[in-house]
């Protein structure tokens, strides 16, 4: 099956021949659906905390701080923002000169509210001798669009979201990565002052984002009287995936070489775990707002950290206590019961053997706190009650395609969850003596799912490993917490930066 020069390729990418024929075993079985037993929900998977609980778990972050931790905010900023801008390149392509879907018309009458306005503006008097008002005047819409999205302008067509600029400011304009610099001086500091940012990112634009950070941190350590250290990763090539033709066969170019295509988010899996940090908060890049926004979110975020800080030196604890051998029954119950109404994880029939052992292996692995948002019609994942590989069930996050939506209770389920994943994660990657867990050991493979797509003109199928926040975290304890919708403000489209939230 395999060429010389297929093996060669396997070779530099560091993917063994096994890796690829169980890969494509997977295209020819599919991946199993997740069986659940209920969409999450407030008090039952989803926690909602009154006001004095939600000021002892603010303090208890505002403690953690204080001691010798290490806290990471980790971004994935990887992500071309072309999607943005699907409408617009929609535009160029259409047999119309003017303005004429509602979104086109809305881009083009408000204008001027985006942060680029006066870059682009710049641009077109560069590239097009004129400034964007003559340019509308005269009809040359098309030409303001080009200038925003080509090479001989802004090139946003082909950067990536975190260099774009989002927010205006009375005397700067901002991207998402500057905004995410401030929000980690806000709640992600240590006690020694210091706030560390890893973005993920393609190779092919780290270079412009070590730019952008070289030009700006001094500003935003000045402001906040804090340090930065800032790292950045690629995806990994040993997490690329093969992909097929729609026969199940090893999909070739037109070269003869094999292709391979990048494994999702969840090959992220990898990058997190080379962080050796004691809690790290995980977010999007484009959920970003600006400052007179930004409270809210930065109670929230301290929040759910403050949680999650409570809830692993409890489990900390427990552990010990277990490993010392001498538990009464009483306290074995105590710790069952801190599992499965804490921890949100309950004990199945076939989890029935030796209650130690078992305890042991719920309580002495990674750990997370999710905000999870009311539902809104987003598109994307939520929070569920999974029925995992050992019978136990506890809080995932899934998303559609794992769900058997021919099953009539299951479809209900999905369509009746009442909260939605915003990607608003804190994660505990240290055991209770303060090693780091080796994350991939708690993916579930059977969690990944395949997409069709397709490669000059030829159909193929596609492999996405388990998600970073989906299988990838599947055997974490998983606490999912109400957060306030006022925390999710994504950007999909260029014209999501028209909305309230991004002015």
């Amino acid at each position: 099956m395999f060429k010389q020069q297929d093996l060669d390729l396997l070779k530099s990418k560091g993917i063994t021949t096994q890796e690829v024929e169980k890969q494509i075993e997977s295209f020819k079985t599919g991946f199993p659906f997740l069986d659940i037993e209920a969409a999450a929900s407030i008090g039952h998977g989803i926690l909602s905390l009154t006001n004095q609980i939600k000021a002892d778990y603010l303090s208890a972050w505002k403690e953690y701080q204080k001691g010798e931790h290490e806290i990471v905010k980790f971004v994935p900023a990887s992500g071309a923002a072309s999607r943005m801008f699907k409408n617009l390149f929609a535009f160029l392509e259409a047999d119309y000169e003017v303005p004429t879907t509602d979104f086109e018309k809305q881009f083009f009458n408000e204008i001027t509210s985006f942060a680029f306005y006066d870059a682009l503006n710049d641009a077109c008097e560069v590239y097009e001798g004129e400034a964007i008002e003559d340019l509308v005047d005269e009809g040359k819409y098309k030409a303001v669009v080009e200038r925003l999205l080509d090479e001989d302008g802004l090139n946003y067509g082909s950067l990536p979201k975190g260099l774009l600029q989002f927010h205006r400011y009375a005397d700067a304009v901002r991207t998402p990565v500057e905004e995410h610099l401030v929000e980690g001086a806000l709640y992600a500091a240590d006690g020694k002052g210091k706030v560390r940012l890893h973005f993920t990112v393609s190779a092919d634009h780290k270079e412009l984002f070590e730019e952008l950070i070289a030009e700006k941190k001094a500003d935003y350590e000045d402001l906040f009287k804090v340090s930065y250290e800032i790292s950045f990763s690629a995806q990994k090539s040993n997490t690329d995936t093969i992909a097929t033709d729609m026969d199940n066969n090893a999909f070739r170019n037109d070269d003869g070489s094999l292709l391979f295509r990048p494994g999702g988010h969840g090959a992220l899996i990898q990058n997190l775990n080379d962080i050796k940090s004691d809690i790290v908060f995980v977010k999007n890049i484009d959920n970003v707002v600006p400052d007179s926004l930004k409270e809210i979110t930065v109670s929230y975020k301290k929040l759910i950290g403050g949680v999650l800080v409570s809830l692993q030196q409890r489990a900390f604890d427990y552990v010990k206590k277990l490993l010392a051998g001498d538990c009464s029954s009483a306290e074995l119950d105590e710790m069952l019961q801190f599992v499965e109404h804490e921890l949100c994880c309950k004990r199945g029939a076939n989890t029935a053997g030796d209650l130690k052992s078992y305890l042991l292996g719920k309580l002495n692995r990674p750990m997370r706190v999710c905000g999870m948002v009311k539902n809104v019609g987003e598109p994307g994942g939520g929070p569920f009650l999974a029925v995992n590989p050992d019978g136990s069930i506890s809080c995932q996050i899934l998303e559609s395609s794992q769900i058997d939506t021919t099953d009539v209770k299951k479809k209900a389920m999905f369509e009746q969850g009442t909260h939605f994943n915003p990607v608003d994660l804190v994660c505990a990657l240290k055991d209770y003596k303060g090693d780091a867990f080796d994350l991939p050991r708690y993916v579930d493979p059977a969690t990944g799912f395949i997409s069709y797509k397709s490669k000059s003109g030829r159909e193929l199928k596609a492999l996405e490993l388990p998600g970073l926040w989906n299988g990838a975290m599947s055997d974490w304890n998983t606490i999912f917490v109400e957060v306030s919708s006022d925390t999710f403000n994504p950007v999909k489209t260029v014209n999501d930066l028209l909305r309230r939230e991004h002015q």
